[in-house]
């Protein structure tokens, strides 16, 4: 039986018809299927971000506290040499936990590794530089991390990593009292006046003065706020907190200084009482009023910094 040309043209109609309606199927369910993918890899994607994210953010945290590590030991009489590698350390042992923490939560290999520990330009933070590698399925992470970290809320090692703590010293409420420590270091040294500093006591804990610039402190009422509350001054003279650790006194870095308070009837003059000349570069000073036992003992240098060249600062 012979097709006719209208049988032909209804066929091939029909063929066409049909092939076009499966190529469409077929368009459509790739899509639908490209799609559905693309909404589980960003799935994914945003899943990882996220945990990238939150392992950055303990950094800061396990940062602050393996300084705080590094401090306590100082003040358990443990000599710190080096003060960045002992808290690279103690970070590289707390990211190792954390590590383990995050690969059992997550099903991720992470590696980690602290390159190093610095002083920065403010002598409030301390510079981390963490390098970390991250995997999860077909995500990585590549990427050397910096974190600043504050210091402000820290005890002071200067004073124990100086003197220790077998020297006497006792930390009473928020303050370090020297007892006589200072006045054997002072005497030892064949420096003036050395009965001065008997029973002298300073900030136990890192605070920032908020009289900004200093030369406030020859206002009314502010420098006897400052000494109450303890606050600490930028100074380049000063040392950083890391070279603090190491019980140096002044350091290359920029850092900063406390006042050592005496407490003495006594008005001859004496070293000058910011914190880096009683340990480091005594030179002498005298007291800002001689008719106060509390009164501090200072050179013109540090009169003027603080706006203390003026008949009375207190």
């Amino acid at each position: 039986m012979k097709i006719d040309s209208k049988g032909n043209l209804i066929l091939g109609t029909t063929v066409i018809l049909i092939t076009t309606l499966l190529l469409i199927a077929i368009f459509v369910f790739t899509t639908l299927n490209y799609i559905e993918n693309e909404n589980i890899d960003s799935g994914e994607n945003d899943n990882f971000k996220y945990i990238v994210d939150d392992y950055s953010n303990n950094l800061e945290v396990l940062g602050r506290d393996s300084i705080e590590d590094a401090c306590n030991k100082v003040y358990k009489t443990f000599k710190l040499l080096n003060s960045e590698d002992q808290i690279k350390k103690n970070l590289n042992k707390k990211l190792t936990k954390k590590n383990e923490e995050f690969e059992e939560k997550y099903d991720m290999k992470i590696s980690s590794e602290v390159l190093s520990v610095e002083p920065t330009d403010s002598p409030w933070k301390v510079l981390f530089k963490v390098k970390l590698n991250m995997k999860k399925n077909s995500n990585r992470f590549y990427k050397i991390i910096e974190k600043n970290v504050s210091v402000e809320g820290l005890r002071d090692p200067l004073p124990v990593a100086k003197l220790s703590v077998a020297s006497g010293i006792f930390i009473e409420g928020d303050k370090i009292n020297y007892k006589n420590a200072l006045t054997r270091y002072l005497k030892l040294r064949n420096l003036d006046s050395p009965f001065s500093y008997a029973f002298a006591t300073s900030p136990l804990t890192i605070k920032k003065c908020p009289y900004d610039p200093y030369t406030h402190h020859g206002d009314p009422g502010v420098l006897k706020d400052c000494l109450k509350k303890g606050y600490f001054h930028e100074s380049r003279d000063g040392s950083c907190y890391l070279c603090r650790l190491e019980g140096k006194g002044t350091c290359p870095h920029y850092g900063f200084e406390v006042f050592i308070q005496t407490h003495t009837p006594l008005t001859n003059d004496s070293i000058s009482c910011s914190d880096h000349v009683v340990f480091h570069d005594h030179y002498t000073g005298e007291k800002i009023d001689k008719f106060d036992i509390n009164s501090l003992i200072l050179d013109s240098s540090h009169r003027k910094k603080y706006g203390l060249d003026k008949d009375d600062g207190q």
